[in-house]
């Protein structure tokens, strides 16, 4: 059967599932669709759904004493939840804002926990696919710990570029943990040096 989405295609790479168990899990989920400033998820409410998102953007966010901190951009072929409120059977910690129109595929918590049954080799697929979760989780720490305000922007640009002309750069400053003024800045310096890749022409062989 030929895959007819970007669920089937992500749960076909990551894991490796045969037609028959693809289908099975596929089965549990369903089409839903986004208008922009629409919720997917509030915080304080139960995380009892897990999303991917096939199209759009939504911004994942957190109240910090009013003060709005963005924690990630996702983009398509994206899972989304409060990933320890949906393992944990949780409240919420975060918003999950839809920026743009979206369309995801959604599976709820009660048929997430049918997947062992009608899958065999589910439960050590969920321990890889929880795993890797929790690493992109850590990469973020360590990206922000490790690296310049400099270095996180070139990497975040380097991966999505298309953010920058897609969001709100008070967003993007805040999920990269800088103010917007710094944001503005290095955007300022790089398009410059792209601009100038030789700022001074003495230099320059003839």
């Amino acid at each position: 059967m030929p895959v007819s989405n970007e669920l089937e295609k992500y749960i076909q790479s990551y894991f490796g599932l045969q037609a028959d168990d693809l289908q099975k899990m596929i089965a549990f989920f369903e089409p839903i669709a986004l208008k922009k400033g629409q919720y997917f998820l509030k915080a304080g409410h139960h995380a009892d759904r897990l999303g991917f998102l096939q199209s759009g953007i939504i911004r994942e966010y957190l109240n910090d004493e009013g003060a709005e901190i963005t924690k990630w951009i996702a983009t398509a072929s994206s899972f989304i939840t409060d990933l320890t409120g949906f393992v944990f059977q949780q409240p919420a910690r975060v918003n999950l804002l839809a920026l743009t129109d979206c369309e995801l595929f959604v599976i709820n918590q009660k048929n997430y926990a049918q997947l062992g049954s009608v899958i065999p080799k589910w439960h050590s697929l969920e321990k890889m696919f929880l795993a890797g979760c929790f690493r992109i989780i850590e990469d973020r720490v360590v990206m922000h710990l490790s690296k310049s305000a400099e270095q996180r922007y070139q990497m975040l640009f380097s991966q999505k570029p298309d953010l920058f002309n897609q969001v709100p750069l008070q967003y993007l400053a805040s999920m990269l943990g800088m103010t917007p003024e710094t944001l503005s800045r290095i955007r300022k310096k790089a398009v410059s040096s792209a601009l100038n890749p030789n700022p001074n022409p003495e230099q320059v062989p003839r």
